[in-house]
């Protein structure tokens, strides 16, 4: 067993300076305290040898206060502090060294642990506790890591609970359950994209000015000119090297009409740069944006709105994740029913955007759309072809989502 400490009084020939601060209330006469003051008996150990306790004792409460472990101020281990004693009659100042002890009650029948003796409840602090002494620098990582996701977890449990109380008393359940009635009969997307159900015409449910400003409209006039202008050569090439079919589709067909042509080719430059960011496996960057000479403004709103900045050595990075990409699809959705006149091909927006089919259909399906099926001609020997026509037809369809389950493996 190991032997306990033992204290003794301090010689006069201490030479330190001790301040003390009472926590807990202001003393009016000193001279009614009986301060005492202690040091370690092992003179040797250099991390005992500096201990030091101060008792000073009431006629109502005695008071304890160190230089060591957790009641001690951690400023004595940052700072070093000096205390002046001038004499009056030499008119000379000593200077002395200083430290700070605050002073704590110490109540009669409470248990007084001892700092030095930690003794493991459980297996896991046993565990700890070898890991902090002999592990290695990644098990000491993940501990540090584990504790703080133990604090902050708990943390985040009692906030949640008094939010959650508060909001109760605040609005009462009755407020609540209406309020969850009216937010599950909404028809808006989860996915962040504009929607107005009070729309009286199909193009204002989703509107054009919500995803292309004027201003983003007007910067996209020189590469919609370019689109514009492509020969049947180019678009062949475009179809060769592997183009979206969505967007080959409408340059093929692109209207006469010189206001309708320039707005339906400046949509379709920006739903092939949306599919091109789908796509992108690596960060997004300007120089991506630079040799596809898209404007600075429509960049810039890309990669605010469907990327996620991360760090990765050193360096920031924009992303496209998963739920990013998810949205991605939706405004490109969203444009293509304005292209086509309300009505667009699923079939062939998620091949180019590389997203299963049900996916798709699940979006659509937020969406509030009509779904069909159209046969279509692929071009090859007479081949046909069944493709999803998604249509934006007021009112808006509103789906019951089913909850199915899973099939469990059996084990052989």
């Amino acid at each position: 067993m190991a032997p306990t400490c033992k204290w003794k009084s301090c010689e006069e020939t201490d030479k330190d300076a001790y301040i003390v601060k009472f926590s807990n209330g202001l003393v009016k006469n000193t001279e009614q305290l009986d301060v005492k003051l202690f040091k370690h008996e092992d003179e040797v150990n250099p991390r005992k040898k500096n201990r030091r306790i101060v008792v000073a004792e009431s006629s109502r409460l005695p008071y304890v206060g160190t230089n060591f472990g957790s009641g001690s101020l951690q400023c004595n281990n940052l700072c070093r502090y000096f205390v002046g004693v001038l004499d009056k009659s030499t008119m000379q100042m000593k200077v002395h060294n200083a430290q700070l002890f605050n002073m704590l009650p110490l109540i009669p029948g409470e248990a007084v642990v001892d700092d030095n003796i930690k003794q493991a409840e459980t297996y896991r602090e046993k565990v700890d506790a070898l890991i902090e002494a002999f592990g290695t620098t990644k098990q000491k990582r993940a501990l540090t890591s584990r504790r703080l996701n133990e604090v902050g977890n708990e943390t985040l449990q009692k906030a949640v609970a008094q939010a959650a109380s508060n909001v109760i008393v605040r609005k009462g359940v009755k407020a609540l359950r209406k309020e969850v009635v009216e937010t599950e009969a909404q028809t808006e997307t989860p996915l962040c994209l504009p929607c107005n159900t009070a729309a009286e015409k199909p193009e204002d449910v989703y509107p054009f000015d919500q995803l292309l400003s004027p201003t983003e409209f007007d910067a996209l006039k020189d590469v919609g000119m370019k689109m514009s202008a492509l020969t049947p050569g180019e678009l062949q090439k475009m179809r060769d090297e592997g183009s979206p079919q969505t967007v080959l589709r409408f340059l093929e067909s692109l209207p006469s009409e010189d206001a309708a042509r320039d707005r339906l080719s400046r949509c379709a430059w920006y739903l092939s740069f949306l599919i091109k960011i789908s796509l992108q496996k690596r960060s997004v960057s300007y120089k991506f944006g630079t040799e596809n000479e898209c404007p600075k403004i429509i960049l810039s709103k890309v990669l605010k709105n469907f990327t996620v900045e991360s760090f990765n050595n050193s360096r920031l990075r924009n992303m496209v994740t998963t739920s990013m990409r998810m949205k991605l699809v939706s405004h490109c959705l969203a444009l293509l029913l304005h292209m086509g006149g309300q009505t667009a091909n699923l079939t062939l927006l998620h091949r180019d955007m590389d997203i299963r089919d049900n996916k798709m259909l699940e979006l659509a399906k937020a969406m509030g759309l009509t779904l069909s099926r159209q046969t279509v001609s692929s071009g090859e020997e007479g081949v046909q072809d069944e493709h999803r026509i998604a249509s934006l037809v007021l009112p808006l369809v509103h789906y019951e989502r089913r909850m199915e389950r899973r099939k469990r493996k059996k084990m052989n």
